[in-house]
C-alpha cells in the first residue's frame, strides 16, 4: 500500500460516514479521522420526521453507527463536537474547535473529504428567532421538536414548507396530535413533480385533515397568549404552538469558501468525477457538492442520501487509487404521504424545458397488481421521452402500493439509457398478487411506443379548453351513458366503446375526432377503430379521470397547477 496516508473527513453523516467506512476496507493501515460539529455520527436523517410523528418510538434506533462502533468496528477515529474552522491547504491542516470546551488545535491531513452536508434555510422572519420556531435537519433537532409537539400549546402546528420534508414532518406532527397547516409560497407542494400530478396529493392532504394553504407567504412571527402567531402578507393571523421552517437546503460550504475552492450552483462544491474538488488533495461528497443531471447534463444540487453515500465510496475509491467515477444525479425520490406513495426520477417538464431538450409526455393509469386478485391499488403515471429515440427523460408515479417497485425500474431504465422500445421488452416478475402479465413499466413502454410510431395521436389535458365548439371537430366520449351523466367534457357526445362501430354514421367524416374515456384504455381502442374506418382521431392522454382531477384543482384552488392564477 505505500506509505501510511491520513485521511481527515469533515462531516460524519451520509457521506463522510460512507467514505470513511470504505476507506478502511481498502487500507487497513490508513490513520482515519472524522470531525463531527453534531452530537451524532452516522444518523439517519431521512428518519428524524417519523420520530417526531411517534413512528420511530427509540432514539437509538436513529444511529446507525457511534463512536464506540466506528472505533471498535473499523478502528476510525470519530470526533462529534467538533467543528472544523479553517483550513490551510498550503500547510494540509484543519483549524478545529472542541465545542464541549471551545479549545481549538491544528489537525493535519495528506487527504481531505469534506462531508458538511446543508443547512436548513432560514427565511428572514421577524419572530423566527422564537424557540417555538424549528427547523428540522439534525438528531438534536429531532429529540427537541418530538418534545416540543407533545407539550406544544395550542395543538396547532404551522410547517412552511411543501417539500418532502415538509410533507413528512406535516404527516408525523398530524400523528402526533396536533392540528397542522401547511403554508407553501409556490402554488404546489413537490416541486421536482409537475404541477398536475400533485392534484391527487393536494386532495389527499386535505382528507388527512391538513389545512393546505398554497400560493400564501408568511411574513412573521409574533407572541399571542401561550401561543405563536404567524402573520401572513394575505393579513392572516394563524396562532399555533409550534412553527416547522421546511423551505429547503443550502449547501454548507463556509469551510471550502474560506479555503478558496472552487464554487458552482448556490455556492455549492465543484468536484470532478472522482469528486477531487480545484485542489488535488481535497475531495467533497454529499450534499455541499455540484452535480451533474443526468439526463439534462445541466450542472445543479440535488441533495439526497442515495447519492451522498455512492459519493463518499467513489472518494474513497480515488483516494486509494481506483477508477470509480461519478457519473449523475437523477433525482430518484421517494416520499410517504399518508397512505400515498408519489416517486419521482429523472426530469419534469419544466426542467426539460429549462435545458432546451425536445420531449413528449405519456399518462398511464394502472393497477398494482392484476385486476382480478383483490386488494389492487392503481397509480398514476406520468413518463416524459424524447420523441426521435424514445429516450426516457423522467417519470412521475402518485398512487398506493407498487410505486415504489415501477419507479425504481423506470430510474434503472434511466440510468442505462433505455428506451421506450427497452420497456415494452422488460422482463418482470409476475404473478396475481404482484403485478400483471402486462406490467405498468410495460405498459409505460407500450404507451410510448404507439405515439412514436403514429398507431395513436394524442392531446392533453391542458388543450381540451382550447378546442373549437362550433362544430368542427367532435369531441367524443366512448365511456358509459352513467359515467357521462356523472361528468363530461363540455360539448362532448356519448357513444359507448360497445356501440361504436354500429353509430359511425353518426360521426360527421372529414372533422377530426377527440376522443376520451375514463383512463385512456377505451378510447384507444376506438381511435383504432376510427383510423380503421378512416377518421382523424385523437386520443386524451390519462383519460377523464386525469382532466377532471387536473382541472377540479383549477376550480377547487385560488390557483391553476399549470401556475396561473384564475
Amino acid at each position: 500500500m505505500g506509505e501510511k496516508r491520513k485521511v481527515v473527513i469533515v462531516g460524519g453523516v451520509a457521506g463522510g460516514a460512507s467514505a470513511a467506512a470504505r476507506l478502511r476496507r481498502l487500507d487497513e493501515e490508513a490513520e482515519i479521522v472524522v470531525l463531527e460539529r453534531s452530537g451524532y455520527v452516522s444518523y439517519a436523517n431521512c428518519g428524524l420526521p417519523y420520530y417526531v410523528g411517534g413512528v420511530i418510538t427509540d432514539r437509538e434506533e436513529l444511529t446507525l453507527q457511534t463512536p464506540q462502533s466506528f472505533r471498535a468496528r473499523f478502528n476510525i477515529e470519530v470526533r462529534t463536537g467538533h467543528e472544523a474552522l479553517s483550513i490551510d491547504r498550503r500547510a494540509k491542516k484543519l483549524r478545529v474547535r472542541r465545542l464541549e470546551d471551545g479549545a481549538e488545535y491544528e489537525e493535519s491531513y495528506d487527504r481531505l473529504i469534506l462531508s458538511p452536508g446543508a443547512r436548513a434555510a432560514v427565511p428572514e422572519l421577524p419572530g423566527a428567532e422564537d424557540g417555538r420556531v424549528r427547523t428540522l435537519r439534525t438528531v438534536e433537532d429531532a429529540l427537541s421538536l418530538r418534545e416540543l409537539a407533545l407539550s406544544a400549546s395550542p395543538r396547532r402546528a404551522v410547517v412552511i414548507g411543501g417539500g418532502f420534508i415538509g410533507l413528512e414532518a406535516a404527516e408525523c406532527l398530524v400523528r402526533a396530535g396536533l392540528e397542522v397547516t401547511l403554508m407553501q409560497r409556490g402554488l404546489q407542494v413537490l416541486p421536482p413533480f409537475d404541477a398536475d400530478m400533485v392534484g391527487e396529493i393536494h386532495a389527499k392532504l386535505r382528507e388527512c385533515g391538513v389545512d393546505l394553504r398554497l400560493g400564501c407567504r408568511p411574513e412573521g412571527f409574533f407572541p399571542a397568549g401561550e401561543g405563536l402567531a404567524l402573520r401572513t402578507a394575505e393579513g392572516e393571523e394563524i396562532v399555533c404552538g409550534l412553527a416547522l421552517l421546511a423551505v429547503g437546503v443550502l449547501p454548507e460550504t463556509g469551510l471550502a469558501a474560506q479555503a478558496g475552492l472552487e464554487l458552482g450552483p448556490k455556492g455549492a462544491i465543484v468536484v470532478d468525477e472522482q469528486l477531487r474538488t480545484s485542489d488535488k488533495d481535497i475531495y467533497a461528497v454529499g450534499d455541499a457538492v455540484a452535480v451533474r443531471q443526468l439526463v439534462s447534463g445541466r450542472e445543479t444540487v440535488i441533495p439526497l442520501a442515495g447519492p451522498a453515500n455512492r459519493q463518499g465510496r467513489i472518494a474513497a475509491d480515488a483516494i486509494c487509487g481506483l477508477p470509480s467515477k461519478y457519473r449523475g444525479t437523477q433525482g430518484s425520490t421517494v416520499v410517504k404521504v399518508f397512505d400515498m406513495t408519489c416517486a419521482v426520477t429523472g426530469i419534469n417538464e419544466k426542467e426539460a424545458r429549462a435545458a432546451g431538450l425536445a420531449y413528449d409526455k405519456v399518462i398511464n393509469y394502472c393497477a398494482s397488481h392484476a385486476g382480478y386478485y383483490p386488494g389492487g391499488q392503481n397509480m398514476t403515471i406520468k413518463t416524459l421521452f424524447e420523441p426521435e429515440s424514445g429516450r426516457i427523460l423522467g417519470a412521475q408515479i402518485t398512487g398506493g402500493e407498487g410505486v415504489d417497485k415501477r419507479i425504481d425500474v423506470l430510474a434503472t431504465a434511466i440510468r442505462a439509457g433505455l428506451t421506450s422500445a427497452g420497456l415494452a421488452e422488460l422482463e418482470l416478475a409476475y404473478a396475481p398478487p404482484y403485478s400483471s402479465a402486462k406490467d405498468p413499466v410495460n405498459m409505460v413502454g407500450f404507451t410510448i411506443e404507439n405515439v412514436r410510431q403514429g398507431i395513436v395521436k394524442q392531446f392533453h389535458w391542458h388543450e381540451v379548453a382550447a378546442l373549437p365548439r362550433d362544430g368542427s371537430v367532435t369531441l367524443l366520449d366512448v365511456r358509459s351513458p352513467g359515467e357521462f351523466a356523472g361528468g363530461h367534457i363540455e360539448g362532448a357526445v356519448n357513444i359507448p366503446l360497445p356501440e361504436l362501430r354500429e353509430r359511425l354514421g353518426e360521426l360527421e367524416r372529414g372533422k377530426t375526432v377527440f376522443v376520451n374515456c375514463y383512463s385512456g384504455l377505451r378510447s384507444y381502442i376506438a381511435c383504432r377503430i376510427l383510423t380503421g374506418k378512416g377518421f382523424d382521431c385523437r386520443n386524451l392522454s390519462g383519460g377523464w379521470r386525469f382532466y377532471e382531477a387536473v382541472t377540479r384543482e383549477c376550480r377547487d384552488e385560488a390557483h391553476h397547477p399549470c401556475g396561473e392564477r384564475k
